[in-house]
Formats: C-alpha cells, sequence, structure tokens
C-alpha cells in the first residue's frame, strides 16, 4: 500500500512540476537569461520601503527576505524532527526506515533538513548585502521554501516516500544554488567562491545520499552524511573566521583588535580539506587522529586570540564563541577516538550538536533582530534562555558521557529534550519579528 501511494504522490508532483506556474516564475526570477549580460552587471534594484515591494505575494512580510520564512521553518523542524528521533529512539517509536538506519535518517534530517535550511536562509540574506541585489522573495521565496518543507514533511515519514522526499530535496538545494550564484557571478563576487563551492558539495552529497538510499552507490549513504556533517563545519570554520572576531570588536564597547594570522588561517584550510578527504575517501583511518589534533591546536590558538573579557557579558557574542569552542572541541574528540577509543559519536555531536546548533541558533537570533531594525546587543529574554538550554544540552550530550557513561542513555534523553526547549523559545521569540515589518519600515 505504501509504495502505490508513493507512486501516486510522485506522479502527483511531476505532473505539478511540469505545469506549474510557480516553478517558471522562480526560475524566470533566479536565472532571467534574457537579460544576462556578466561583462556589464545591472543590479536588480532594491525595494528600500515595505510598500516599495512588487510581484505576486510581495506584500507578504514573512516572504520579504530569504531569512524570514527559512530561520522559522528551521526553528519549528527542528523540535518536530527531534520529538520524532526521540520517540524513535527512547521509545522505538515504528518508524518506516528501509535501506539505512535510523541514525542515518536523523543526521541525515538534521544536516540537510535543519541545517541546510539555516543556510538557506543566511545565505539569500548575506548575498543581498554582498551584491547590492535583490535576491528571492515573495512568489518565487515562496516555492523554494515549499520544495524544502516538502521534503521535510516526506522525510517524517522514514523512508517510507523517499522518491518524493528526493526530488523536492534535489529542486530546492539546485534553486538555491542558483539563487546565491546568479547574483554572485553577475556582481564579480569571486571573494564568495569557498562559500559557494561549499553549498554545491552539499547539493552533491544530496544526490549522493538519495543514490546511496536507492541502491545505486554503496558508500552513498556514509558520504552523504559524513560529508554534509563536515562541509557544514567547513562553512562555520570559514563564516567564524570572518564574522566571529569582527562581532566581538564590534560588540564589546570597548576599543580592541583581536588576533587573527594569516598562517592559522591557510593551516586551518590545509588540515581540514585532508581531514575531508582521508575521513571519507581513504580506507585506511591511521593519519586522520594526527589532522584532528592539528586542527585543535590550529583552532584552539585561533579561539584564544578572539578571547577578550568583554564577551561574556553579551549573549549574542559568548554563545558565537562557545559554538566555535564546541567545534574545537570536536577535532579533540575525533583524536581521542583514534588515540585512546573515545566514541566518536561523542565527537561528531560536538561538530553537530554543540558546534552546528549553537552557531546556528545563535545567528538566527542575532540575523533575525538585525535585518528587522531591533537591537543586536538588547535581545529578548528567552534568547538568552534558548542559549542556555542549548549549552546546557551540549554538554550533557559530550561531557556527561564521557564522565558517566553507564548513565548513556538518560543523557541522550536530557540533551535532546533541552534541544527541543531550546528552539521551541526560539520559535516562540522569532514568530513576530519574522512575521511583521521591519521596526524602521524598510524592506527587509
Amino acid at each position: 500500500m505504501a509504495g502505490n501511494l508513493e507512486s501516486k504522490i510522485s506522479n502527483i508532483c511531476v505532473k505539478i512540476l511540469r505545469n506549474s506556474s510557480l516553478l517558471r516564475a522562480n526560475f524566470a526570477l533566479i536565472l532571467n537569461i534574457s537579460s544576462l549580460n556578466l561583462s556589464r552587471p545591472q543590479l536588480i534594484e532594491m525595494p528600500l520601503k515595505q510598500n516599495e515591494a512588487r510581484g505576486p505575494l510581495a506584500g507578504k512580510v514573512w516572504l520579504n527576505l530569504g531569512f524570514r520564512p527559512f530561520f522559522l521553518g528551521a526553528a519549528v523542524f527542528a523540535v518536530i524532527s527531534v520529538i520524532v528521533w526521540t520517540l524513535v529512539y527512547t521509545l522505538s517509536f515504528p518508524l518506516p526506515i528501509v535501506s539505512i538506519s535510523p541514525f542515518q535518517w536523523h543526521a541525515h534530517e538534521m544536516i540537510y533538513g535543519y541545517g541546510l535550511a539555516v543556510i538557506a536562509g543566511f545565505l539569500l540574506t548575506a548575498v543581498r548585502n554582498w551584491t547590492g541585489m535583490q535576491t528571492l522573495y515573495g512568489l518565487p521565496l515562496l516555492g523554494l521554501f515549499c520544495f524544502w518543507a516538502a521534503a521535510r514533511v516526506f522525510m517524517l515519514f522514514g523512508t517510507a516516500f523517499i522518491f518524493p522526499a528526493a526530488l523536492f530535496d534535489l529542486l530546492f538545494i539546485t534553486m538555491l544554488i542558483a539563487a546565491v550564484v546568479f547574483p554572485i557571478c553577475r556582481t564579480g563576487g569571486w571573494r564568495q567562491i569557498g562559500i559557494v563551492s561549499k553549498l554545491v558539495l552539499l547539493g552533491a552529497g544530496s544526490v549522493v545520499f538519495y543514490l546511496g538510499c536507492f541502491g545505486y552507490l554503496q558508500s552513498g549513504v556514509y558520504w552523504g552524511v559524513y560529508g554534509g556533517l563536515y562541509l557544514v563545519i567547513g562553512l562555520i570554520l570559514t563564516m567564524g573566521r570572518r564574522t566571529i572576531p569582527f562581532f566581538i570588536e564590534k560588540g564589546v564597547g570597548y576599543p580592541v583588535t583581536l588576533f587573527n594570522s594569516k598562517w592559522i588561517d591557510v593551516s586551518s584550510l590545509l588540515l581540514f580539506f585532508a581531514l575531508f578527504v582521508f575521513e571519507l575517501f581513504v580506507e585506511d583511518k591511521t593519519i586522520v587522529p594526527f589532522l584532528s589534533a592539528a586542527l585543535f591546536v590550529v583552532n584552539l590558538v585561533r579561539l584564544a586570540g578572539w578571547h577578550t573579557p568583554g564577551l561574556w557579558k553579551k549573549p549574542l557574542l559568548w554563545s558565537l564563541y562557545v559554538a566555535y569552542g564546541f567545534v574545537v572541541a570536536g577535532f579533540l574528540l575525533l583524536a581521542l577516538s583514534g588515540f585512546a577509543g573515545v566514541s566518536k559519536f561523542i565527537a561528531v555531536h560536538s561538530f553537530a550538536y554543540g558546534g552546528m546548533g549553537l552557531i546556528t541558533l545563535s545567528m538566527m537570533a542575532r540575523v533575525s533582530l538585525g535585518h528587522t531594525a531591533r537591537d543586536i546587543h538588547k535581545p529578548p529574554p528567552g534568547v538568552l534562555y534558548s542559549i542556555i538550554a542549548l549549552s546546557s544540552g551540549a554538554l550533557f550530550r559530550i561531557l556527561f558521557p564521557l564522565a558517566f557513561p553507564e548513565y548513556y542513555v538518560t543523557w541522550v534523553v536530557l540533551s535532546q529534550f533541552l534541544w527541543i526547549a531550546a528552539f521551541a523559545i526560539l520559535a516562540i521569540i522569532l514568530f513576530p519579528m519574522l512575521t511583521t515589518p521591519r521596526t524602521d519600515g524598510r524592506f527587509g
């Protein structure tokens, strides 16, 4: 019965995609092929005020800019998906999952579901600032968001509807890449090529994952999950280097110049690339602990250079700092998994729960405040509560299993509940911000 239902849904999806004016509207705005002239960039004029926006659904505030629907969707999905995972993990809820393990299903949804939604919202907003070109809004943005949301709904049923989930996921990542790459290419923003390349590789990782699910690629699921995780960590290392010291210098309230070094930047980049290759594609993992240890040292020096006492007075500064610290700890734990037999899953969750989870929560709060013309230095109290809840959950998921392994399941369940609480609080806080106009009346 599930197979017949999946077939019917798949046929409906194909018909919709063939005839949908929504799809044509998305591609028309993203590609705009008839006016493409890379030698003479013509910037798309950005609406300055809310009432200046034009086009279908342009008056819907929550579709003004990419961060609005995707941050809200990511926060809600972070709650729903982990509730489902908690039921599966603790109560053996019979979620129909075949061809992959429940752990791989959970990892995929955290990386390509939650994580990629945050990346989409961030990049669609940041590219607008980097290039001066208006990114998707109104009907095209709704189309992109619906592709992401449809894939997530299908994946909440395990792998019962894996084909339509794959279809919508690949449509989403393809259109997202186009929406990000197009304005960068038109304005010659080649400085962003590193970020764009990671986004393209995430798209490839999604393809590889589904090929593995369908049995066409033997190591596809492993490459898709771990490749996706390391690509997200690579984005955190890249964007963290750009933004965290800048935010700290501008936000502590006193003059300070933080330490950064070219040799640290180059060393971190080369070592991480080597780790990515050896961890994913080389069968002999002997060198992986040494690369991880080197990355720990290099990034610990970097993190120490970013410290100044004033950051601990600002929740949206210390949360970014601590999140980067969890990534650094992840490299140490990965090294110890080879040298001392520490569970690799502890290292993975230091990267994913502590690093990716906390830095994305903090960036969603910060970007939402800033791009709705609110004071990023005076966030609502709930932002601090959500940060504390998630930071505590990371400790339960990473530190406590190392200290008291006999209570492992207890620590995991506590961390799940704290994750759910943190993102539920964040969703409640973000909803009025993301669904109402900017406080200064500008469009965005």
